[in-house]
């Protein structure tokens, strides 16, 4: 019997109605820090419009650690390079079916390297582009055309693109929409309030979600 994944599931059990969310670092390279500001705006529009006590602070939880199983929702971003090792994918994917929920926002550049590093994640698996018709887009707020685009970027159409384990989606990349800028201070991209609105809309149906499954 593998003592660890058992306690994992047991850690993941004890702390599964947390309303705290987490900042998911990786190595690589690549920026997993930007967008300081956009979680801690996302909270407060969740506590203010959706009914969540999330904690206002988001914490910084490393790939491999064991603390990423206190947390239901994980948050990942970045630019450019993403690594796992064999241990911290095997870590996350014990956390993915364990119940726990990753969103990942591409910022602009980091697709190419964290396909790669999904494949030690889930190598059974592949992405699933998620249709305008699934719960996420309407568990809040309404869009009936799906993923909204925030910035243009490549002027690419966004796409939302799913990992499902046994029909539950587990891990979220919303990719050419780049939602977490539009959750920035306003004076930091000069977003529109109608642009900022429609990604903290947005954002406030994947944490619904991903509590609520």
């Amino acid at each position: 019997m593998k003592l660890l994944p058992l306690f994992l599931t047991i850690l993941w059990l004890l702390n599964v109605n947390s309303q705290e969310i987490a900042i998911l670092k990786y190595n690589g390279g690549g920026d997993w820090y930007a967008n300081p500001t956009a979680l801690p705006n996302l909270i407060r529009f969740c506590n203010q419009n959706i009914d969540t006590e999330i904690e206002p602070k988001p914490q910084t939880v490393e790939v491999g650690s064991t603390e990423i199983f206190q947390y239901p929702f994980l948050h990942m971003t970045g630019h450019g390079n993403v690594f796992f090792t064999e241990d911290e994918a095997d870590n996350l994917r014990t956390y993915l079916l364990s119940g726990g929920f990753v969103h990942i926002d591409d910022n602009y550049g980091m697709e190419p390297y964290l396909r790669k590093e999904l494949n030690k994640v889930f190598p059974d698996k592949e992405f699933v582009e998620i249709g305008a018709d699934h719960a996420i887009f309407t568990t809040q707020y309404e869009f009936p055309k799906g993923l909204p685009k925030i910035h243009e970027h490549d002027g690419k159409r966004p796409q939302a693109l799913g990992i499902f384990h046994e029909n539950r989606l587990v891990l979220l990349f919303t990719y050419e929409s780049d939602l977490g800028d539009g959750w920035e201070d306003p004076e930091v991209h000069n977003d529109s309030e109608q642009v900022r609105l429609k990604a903290l809309q947005m954002g406030a149906n994947i944490i619904h979600y991903a509590f609520k499954n």
